[in-house]
């Protein structure tokens, strides 16, 4: 079963989505910042991560610049979702590798799930 991390720092939205990969057959964790997906990511290794840019503290472009510093983890398929739809914000994602950057109000959750699967190894 493929594993997917959301990183959302909205409650709500995270469940939404966490259940919605569930019903998908999709083994998913939330976590609220990019803190929070640090320590997880310590002891896990999920087969995609879905990252919000808007998080507290540290925002998604500063999460991907530490993530793609690590072996272990530069190679994780990562899909930015966000409201944020700044131009900058997306072309410093995609230059990090990022493989999709969605704007949350264009997809439900059953899309962004059609989204994600193209990217998670068979």
């Amino acid at each position: 079963m493929a594993k997917v991390l959301i990183i959302e720092d909205e409650k709500v939205l995270a469940e939404m989505y966490k259940n919605k990969f569930e019903l998908e057959g999709l083994e998913t964790d939330t976590v609220f910042s990019a803190e929070e997906a640090g320590e997880f990511l310590e002891k896990n290794i999920p087969d995609l991560i879905l990252l919000d840019m808007l998080l507290p503290r540290d925002n998604g472009i500063e999460f991907l610049q530490k993530m793609i510093k690590k072996e272990k983890l530069k190679d994780i398929p990562v899909i930015a979702f966000s409201n944020y739809s700044d131009p900058k914000t997306k072309e410093k994602a995609l230059e990090l590798g990022v493989k999709e950057y969605l704007i949350k109000t264009q997809y439900d959750p059953g899309q962004i799930v059609g989204e994600i699967k193209k990217y998670l190894k068979k």
